[in-house]
């Protein structure tokens, strides 16, 4: 199993410590930290695939380390956690781009449930970008297939030049690599080579 980094902030040092080891004892790179402030100063430097925030904290409370978290990272997974649920939280942090919103206090299964649920999203999230990066390009010709508002794999083929022109604004010359050019150039010595003993 990939070793998971995890990000647990609570005001509460019992959550932290209680909620923190048994999240590292089912595997996970836990770090705790006890603000708001904290978890965005570690944010700023460190990985991390899934934040757990409580809600309610000073000076900056759950729903200001949600939004610097998507900020830093869109694909992060945060997790709200709440001793004091009601829906308008709820829907500002879905709002916010909240992956999970719970109720504490929650049983240890279910905080394994729903963070197995958001890492599991975060393995489909980044499957989706690394195909959306692969750009489909024929194995003869050398075409590149342009599926730029379409359904993946409809897309209209071109040549290479043309997309890199249309796309990215780029002209394009044909020249020889290093290496290319010292095996023209060989083949066209024995090419000489030859016209030249006849």
């Amino acid at each position: 199993m990939m070793k998971y980094s995890i990000l647990l902030i609570d005001d509460d040092p019992l959550i932290l410590k209680g909620t923190g080891n048994d999240l590292a004892r089912k595997g996970y790179q836990v770090t705790t930290v006890d603000n708001g402030e904290k978890a965005i100063a570690l944010l700023e430097k460190d990985t991390v695939d899934l934040v757990i925030t409580d809600l309610v904290m000073a000076p900056v409370n759950g729903l200001g380390v949600l939004e610097k978290s998507k900020e830093i990272n869109p694909e992060m997974m945060v997790i709200i956690l709440t001793g004091f649920g009601d829906i308008t939280s709820a829907i500002e942090a879905l709002r916010l781009g909240a992956d999970d919103y719970m109720l504490k206090p929650c049983l240890p299964e279910e905080m394994y449930h729903r963070v197995a649920k958001c890492l599991e999203k975060l393995e489909l999230k980044r499957k989706i970008k690394i195909y959306e990066d692969i750009l489909p390009v024929c194995c003869v010709c050398k075409s590149i297939r342009d599926d730029t508002g379409k359904e993946p794999g409809t897309g209209k083929w071109t040549q290479m030049e043309n997309y890199i022109r249309d796309k990215g604004g780029v002209g394009v010359t044909s020249t020889y690599c290093p290496g290319c050019a010292k095996k023209a150039k060989e083949e066209l010595a024995r090419e000489l080579s030859v016209l030249n003993s006849d």
